[in-house]
């Protein structure tokens, strides 16, 4: 019997992307795969069932009990676990430190589980890389929501009422997210402004168009990524961008630690010293947030600063993301079809970087660890 690859609804509330699009279902046909998909669930993507001519459609308690491999987006409820069939594959952004009961069911139920957020971040696996993908999104969207919010434009206007000066957007954190809204706050008009720790990437800031802040801190890590900062750095970094943030019209804020609360790199008086109308738009409210007095999930407004922390962000752009999501997941698992089966390799680095549960255990040591201390 051909493997059936299962993508179910996402139960996660306000999720609207889905684990597959239609070209993705096509190519996995191609692999002698049988794509299975419950109704209705690409529907708040955009997507019809019928636009997916090369899946079947069966319904909810079918898939759960027949599906060698399971696509998610987030991670399956405790409850959604139990009705896998023991020994079935799942491969999702499984978040597993913040959801440490799910990885034990996860290990009980001796389900194999792939964790695309632990792809390691290496050249080959680039187009494996759902952070990278969806932090696309979010940074696109946080400069959208940004002149939305917004009191004034953010191109410069000549009107015959006078010209409008151009908003002053800064952007903290030059990852994915924060190079993405550099780029479309400077298509919106803006005078962007961006600061990093990583010295690294002044030169992709300034082939946006934008002005590279310098600080005296440094914060360059393994992997691409940030190190965290001490105490006395955090203080300084603060000190230093207080300036800069009392100027900006909007600022946008990205920084993230992977596996770890948000760093809080926006206090209270910063806050305080910005102008009347300005906005705050932070994405890493997931994580907590980079602002003190942002509250996951809410709008507020403090000194007359809208101090916006949405939750999601990707899946406000549910059809795109989507897309280049299974792509994603396309790429992952295509190297370990052969003759329409799964088989792994598990010495490869990126499966396995990305394999979190098997044969009921928990073999990513940090996670292993995490989980045991909660």
């Amino acid at each position: 019997m051909p493997l059936i690859v299962a993508v179910p609804k996402e139960s996660a509330p306000g999720e609207r992307r889905v684990a597959m699009e239609p070209s993705v279902a096509k190519k996995l046909a191609g692999l002698g795969v049988e794509v299975w998909m419950e109704p209705g669930a690409g529907e708040e993507a955009g997507f019809d069932d019928s636009d997916f001519s090369d899946a079947t459609f069966v319904s909810a308690e079918e898939l759960y009990e027949q599906a060698d491999v399971m696509l998610r987006v987030q991670a399956p409820s405790e409850e959604e676990i139990g009705r896998l069939r023991e020994g079935a594959v799942l491969i999702g952004t499984l978040t597993p430190y913040r959801y440490p009961e799910r990885v034990r069911a996860l290990a009980e139920r001796k389900i194999t589980s792939f964790a695309m957020e632990l792809i390691p971040r290496i050249s080959r696996a680039q187009a494996m890389d759902v952070l990278s993908s969806q932090a696309a999104v979010a940074g696109y969207k946080a400069a959208i929501m940004g002149a939305d919010l917004s009191i004034r434009f953010f191109p410069m206007l000549t009107t015959a009422a006078g010209t409008i000066r151009p908003s002053r957007v800064l952007v903290i954190g030059a990852g994915v997210a924060g190079l993405q809204a550099i780029a479309t706050a400077k298509r919106l008009g803006a005078i962007v402004e961006a600061y990093d720790v990583r010295s690294a990437t002044k030169e992709q800031v300034e082939s946006l168009g934008a002005k590279f802040i310098e600080l005296e801190i440094s914060a360059e890590g393994e992997g691409g990524y940030a190190r965290e900062l001490t105490d006395e750095e955090k203080r300084k970094q603060q000190e230093e961008l207080a300036g800069y943030i009392a100027k900006a019209d909007c600022l946008i804020t990205t920084a993230a630690v992977p596996g770890r609360p948000a760093p809080k790199i926006i206090p209270a008086s910063t806050v305080e010293g910005m102008k009347r109308g300005a906005v705050i738009i932070d994405l890493a409210a997931d994580g907590g947030g980079n602002c003190e007095l942002s509250v996951p999930g809410e709008t507020r407004e403090h000194n007359g600063v809208v101090i916006h922390a949405p939750l999601n962000v990707p899946s406000q752009v549910p059809l795109h993301a989507s897309e280049m999501y299974a792509k994603n997941l396309f790429n992952f698992l295509s190297p370990m079809l052969a003759e329409g089966a799964l088989q792994p390799d598990w010495d490869d680095e990126v499966v396995a970087g990305a394999l979190l549960t098997r044969d009921g255990e928990i073999v990513n040591e940090q996670v292993k660890q995490a989980v045991a201390g909660a």
